[in-house]
């Protein structure tokens, strides 16, 4: 570096610094203007995306419309094992799917309520992504037949008939759907049927709307949808609805109880405060949605992985970590974050999304993505048919990975990472791009005052490897601001432009925002040095988690994988078309093949006294969240508790007593990411010595 100025200024928006560097390196010249920053400040509008319409409060972030972000690497190959498996293939075997006789196909009178909308939410955006043909095809027959179902008074799709009046919650998921397949074709039959569907909504009694359970609970996303529609048409009355949504929608502010405590409403409709304070800006609505999460993570999620132990509905005493989560309630939690994020700016979230979908999210289905498991836990140590209630609150062979129930699960999984992938970069207030939840990809955006075409590669392994590399490609030269996140977790992380580094504080937390006359072929590297930590959890016996950066880790169990026949085993309300092959979709139940019940040895030395992080080359079919693939493991020593067992319900026995008598023997055991361990152990007794 031949030179270099620098610049310190204070801004009345959030933390602020910002520093202007002009360097000289061996390869390029470049001047830079750094800012750090808590939030991105809101003032300026975006003239390339449409952000919210005044008076809604502005976005922080504004999503791109979905395709413009293609998945690279692991992203990618999990995306290919969603087409060919479990999410791409449910259209040949759902009896839901099935078009013979199909409500939403208007063919019949069945199979009209959620779970058609709910695969197709996933499998549209999925097929967008990719690009790929025959799958977009496949979305648009149940797209078109959406669209014909409108009725002369406005009312769209199914008649679900409930006491009160028609249930809505199932066009509340088509509605995005249709959404979705908006963004990437522009039909504008989709404004025009949501416009005189929200004009129905409004003739419809307060004391006739939104009184049936489901969509009591998430009116949330009928909001988010009026919300969406107002910001393209302006449309005056859709304010009018906002308000009507809102007040006969479940009351999600409440101090310190909620509505219900079911896990899957609760991981989708904590947010429904926040979206409404886009519209009133009172700052009370936003901290109810910051509130509920936080209540129930107080309660019953003193557990690794991001989530809380509520089976399928909370209830008090069963906060072990041997208590789980529904793959709906993960992938509806990631989603919820997703909007967070955009909605407030808030790093957290960003961090939150991510602890989901790398540690708790991949273990809930196969490794060819064929099969899922209903209830997934931080503690789970068998994976079988059997009905283990009342240990988990549901009556029935919920723990073993089947491809036909549950049959919410079986359809809403598709979404998680097709929502996921959307949200890795982001267009920002003033014309930028926001790279804030990370993950190897390509995306292609317009930036700056004259919405210059732009490709920003993201070249990384996250979270298995430190370091991410994003690569400018670009007609011609540009400026416009560039802004990625320093994760809480990250003590030391450092920016580099064109291998120059960027003189800044890099607070973790924060969000560094890069502005410059960028030059096709410029390379910006974050670089995120990952560390050991440990995560105490006080009110399940002081037990301990292992993290390295954004992964948590799990005892790596020996899991014995038992195929058995799916019809004998699926629940009650599973159904499959007539001419499935159900040998062809066999259900796994996984089994430990070695001792599981160890305490952990942590002496309160240096951590990394006691665990040796060992790095794996990474695997060959791009794939990590296996147990023999993964690329990074920990060693470290423990001895067992011979009274910690399986319980009189066939589970994980709950955490034992912090004096529980342990072997003399110390163990050599070994800790992978718990996101590839579909038998774990992830909050762990302790002992010193």
């Amino acid at each position: 570096m031949l030179g270099k100025q620098r610049k310190v200024k204070s801004l009345l928006f959030g933390s602020f610094l910002s520093v202007t560097l002009f360097m000289s390196c061996t390869e390029k010249d470049i001047s830079v203007e750094v800012d750090i920053l808590s939030r991105p400040n809101t003032t300026a509008i975006n003239t390339n995306y449409p952000g919210n319409r005044a008076p809604l409060k502005p976005l922080s972030f504004i999503k791109l419309p979905v395709g413009d972000i293609r998945p690279e690497g692991w992203l990618k190959k999990y995306l290919l094992l969603q087409k060919e498996g479990l999410t791409g293939k449910l259209g040949e075997i759902s009896a839901w799917l099935d078009k013979k006789d199909n409500a939403w196909l208007l063919s019949g009178g069945d199979h009209g309520w959620e779970e058609v909308p709910y695969w197709l939410k996933g499998y549209g955006n999925l097929a967008y992504i990719l690009k790929d043909t025959a799958m977009i095809n496949e979305t648009k027959v149940w797209i078109e037949a959406a669209i014909r179902s409108q009725q002369a008074d406005g009312y769209f799709g199914p008649v679900n008939e409930r006491k009160e009046g028609r249930e809505l919650w199932a066009n509340m998921i088509m509605l995005w759907c249709l959404q979705s397949y908006y963004e990437y074709s522009g039909d504008e039959r989709v404004i025009s049927l949501m416009t005189n569907y929200f004009k129905w909504q409004m003739t419809v009694p307060d004391e006739k709307f939104l009184k049936d359970y489901w969509e009591n609970s998430r009116g949330g996303d009928n909001l988010y949808s009026v919300y969406w529609l107002y910001n393209i048409t302006g449309d005056k009355f859709l304010l009018e609805l906002a308000e009507k949504l809102h007040r006969n929608t479940a009351n999600w502010t409440n101090d310190s109880a909620l509505p219900n405590w079911h896990n899957v409403n609760i991981a989708q409709c904590f947010r429904e405060p926040a979206t409404y304070y886009m519209l009133t800006g009172d700052s009370a609505d936003l901290k109810a949605s910051y509130r509920v999460h936080h209540l129930v993570r107080r309660i019953f999620g003193q557990v690794p992985g991001g989530m809380f132990g509520a089976d399928e509905n909370a209830r008090l005493a069963y906060i072990d970590p041997r208590q789980g989560t529904e793959t709906c309630g993960f992938v509806e939690q990631m989603a919820s974050d997703e909007l967070m994020l955009r909605m407030t700016g808030d790093p957290f979230w960003a961090e939150h999304c991510e602890d989901v979908a790398f540690n708790s999210y991949p273990a809930a289905v196969m490794p060819d993505f064929k099969a899922l498991r209903y209830i997934t836990c931080p503690n789970q140590v068998v994976s079988d048919s059997k009905n283990h209630r009342p240990g988990i609150d549901n009556g029935g062979p919920f723990l073993a990975m089947n491809p036909f129930s549950s049959r919410c699960c079986q359809h809403n999984h598709a979404q998680g990472w097709p929502y996921y992938i959307e949200n890795l970069v982001y267009a920002t207030p003033d014309n930028g791009l926001a790279a804030i939840i990370y993950g190897p990809c390509r995306a292609q955006a317009k930036v700056g005052d004259k919405g210059t075409v732009v490709t920003l590669k993201e070249e990384t392994n996250y979270p298995f490897e430190e370091s991410v590399r994003f690569v400018l490609e670009a007609e011609e030269n540009v400026s416009f601001p560039l802004y990625l996140r320093i994760p809480a977790w990250c003590k030391k992380a450092k920016v580099l432009v064109n291998g120059a580094a960027v003189k800044a504080s890099m607070e973790p937390g924060k969000y560094i925002r890069l502005c410059r006359t960028w030059n096709s072929g410029d390379i910006v590297t974050l670089q995120l040095p990952m560390s050991l930590s440990v995560k105490r959890w006080e009110v399940n016996q002081n037990s301990a988690s292992v993290n390295y950066g954004p992964l948590t880790f799990s005892l790596l169990i020996e899991e014995e994988y038992r195929k058995v026949n799916s019809a004998e085993t699926a629940i009650w309300d599973s159904k499959w078309q007539a001419d499935a092959d159900v040998n062809a979709w066999p259900t796994y139940e996984i089994y430990p093949q070695g001792a599981w019940n160890y305490a952990l040895k942590l002496d309160g030395g240096a951590l990394e006294q006691c665990l040796k992080v060992e790095k794996k080359e990474w695997p060959a079919d791009d794939y990590p969240f296996t147990t023999r693939s993964v690329p990074l493991m920990i060693k470290a020593k423990g001895r067992k508790i011979p009274s910690w067992g399986i319980d009189q319900y066939g589970l994980c026995g709950v955490l034992p007593e912090a004096d529980a008598p342990k072997s003399e023997i110390l163990e050599d055991i070994t800790l992978i990411p718990m996101g590839a361990a579909r038998l774990r152990i992830s909050a762990f007794p302790v002992v010193e010595q």
